[in-house]
């Protein structure tokens, strides 16, 4: 089985440019490996095999089913090496790619005994109806850089197990551990059954918009995500996107502060706040906020900030120096408006993408870093004095992805969980998602469901049957 990052894709693809694609380590800010950058033009004899494998793939569900339980194994058994190569390309604490590892093998073998149930009608007329489920063909999923390998999954297991072929586009960023991943993987699925694309843009725009893909499935930005639907709409290809969160989570008065403040601290800053789902934006009662703050700010302030392989790290760098470049400028000109940080503040010297976690308070309410989201380690903490005023603040912005709300009364924060706008809410906690759970967003956070049947019914079509019923004698 491969083991290192150096190892072929699965499917040789020609057309690659001469110049590889540079792969930096964040925690040095220098480049360590490489992948190819392939062609856009070379996606057609890609689809093409991918189309060919499809015939066969989808006709056999057992042979799926058996097919992803080993591809879960095959998985665990590279786990070590592919926890190192993803924390080295995308800078997260080992620990938590060990974590990413196991969920990508957890999703695997979750839709492995996932199978779609026909259904019968029946409408009082002298017709026997059945749905069935059918495949859709070639899908495209393009992954953003934060969970490489959890959201890759997260797309290819459910489309695999439906009976389709996926082409996989990881992040620039982070095409390594994907690389290794698909090698992994092709010990144990047929040819071309699944495929790893690796490359700049417009490589992305290309898989999008090609009439040979039927489910395009895509997480990132929403300027991104609308120009993704764009692309596919002109082959009527179907669409799921998640586009990313502005979480608000609302503290009641009645919170046990000291008891909550690990909880929201790793709620808005694991994987450096790089987090579709993290708390992002913090709204506490007044005569609480001081109190907020200072155990925030303790915490950021003692967390262990370093390189995602060195032993006892808690938070690593940001992934890359765009990213970096934008959490600075927020944080810097939410200080020009009159903000003032509790923690942090300011990018960490040294080499890499590192930026010092990072606590706010006297934020004006409509600067960039609370209405727009950060995705890094800044936490923005505003005072309400109502709690219709705060949620009407956690309802103001154009996303919808999650939301909590905290407080000693379960009941009462359930009630007030119920009033935000958003596709997940959770009491006194945050980001914590079942694989047999949907996942979905409000407004500008996307379109189309992810996760569990839900996700599995995403990547098939219905294909009704009828026949007469046969007259008793």
């Amino acid at each position: 089985m491969p083991t290192t990052q150096t190892e072929p894709e699965p499917a040789r693809v020609p057309g690659h440019r001469a110049a590889p694609l540079p792969v930096v380590d964040p925690a040095t800010g220098e480049a360590f490996d490489e992948a190819p950058d392939q062609q856009p033009d070379a996606l057609d004899a890609v689809i093409d095999r991918s189309h060919r494998a499809w015939r066969d793939w989808r006709t056999d569900p057992a042979l799926r089913s058996t097919a992803l339980r080993a591809a879960a194994d095959a998985v665990e058994v590279a786990g070590d090496d592919l926890a190192r190569l993803l924390t080295r390309e995308q800078g997260k604490p080992l620990t938590e790619s060990h974590a990413e590892v196991a969920r990508t093998a957890a999703r695997l073998r979750y839709f492995a005994d996932l199978a779609p149930r026909t259904r019968r009608i029946d409408d009082g007329r002298p017709v026997h109806s059945e749905v069935r489920w059918r495949s859709l063909g070639p899908v495209a999923a393009i992954v953003p850089w934060n969970f490489p390998l959890q959201l890759a999954a997260a797309k290819f297991a459910p489309a695999l197990a439906a009976g389709n072929t996926v082409i996989l586009k990881p992040s620039p960023h982070t095409p390594l551990a994907t690389r290794l991943l698909g090698s992994v993987l092709t010990t144990v699925l047929p040819p071309d059954v699944l495929t790893v694309v690796t490359g700049r843009e417009p490589l992305g725009a290309r898989l999008t918009s090609h009439p040979g893909i039927r489910h395009v499935t895509f997480t990132g930005s929403v300027p991104t995500g609308r120009a993704v639907a764009g692309a596919a709409a002109a082959s009527l290809a179907r669409v799921t996107l998640e586009l990313g969160g502005n979480d608000a989570a609302v503290l009641l008065d009645d919170v046990d502060v000291e008891r909550i403040a690990d909880r929201l601290f790793w709620a808005a800053f694991r994987n450096c706040g790089q987090v579709c789902m993290a708390v992002k934006r913090l709204y506490v009662p007044a005569r609480l906020h001081d109190d907020v703050v200072e155990a925030l700010a303790e915490r950021a302030t003692s967390v262990t900030v370093g390189p995602g392989l060195a032993p006892g790290t808690r938070l690593g760098p940001v992934n890359n120096a765009p990213q970096l470049a934008r959490v600075t400028h927020l944080v810097r000109q939410a200080l020009a408006d009159g903000a003032r940080a509790a923690a942090g503040g300011h990018r960490l010297t040294g080499p890499g993408y590192f930026f010092a976690p990072t606590i706010l308070t006297d934020v004006p309410p409509d600067s960039p870093v609370v209405t727009q989201e950060q995705f890094g380690p800044v936490l923005p903490v505003l005072p309400y004095r109502t709690t219709d005023e705060a949620v009407d603040a956690a309802n103001s912005t154009g996303m919808g992805l999650g939301g909590s709300v905290w407080g000693t009364d379960t009941d009462r924060a359930a009630e007030v969980a119920e009033r935000l706008e958003c596709g997940t809410a959770w009491i006194n906690h945050h980001a914590e998602l079942s694989l047999a759970q949907p996942f979905a967003g409000a407004k500008d956070s996307g379109v189309g469901v992810a996760g569990g049947p839900w996700g599995l019914y995403g990547n098939l079509r219905p294909f009704v049957v009828h026949r007469p019923r046969e007259a008793r004698t």
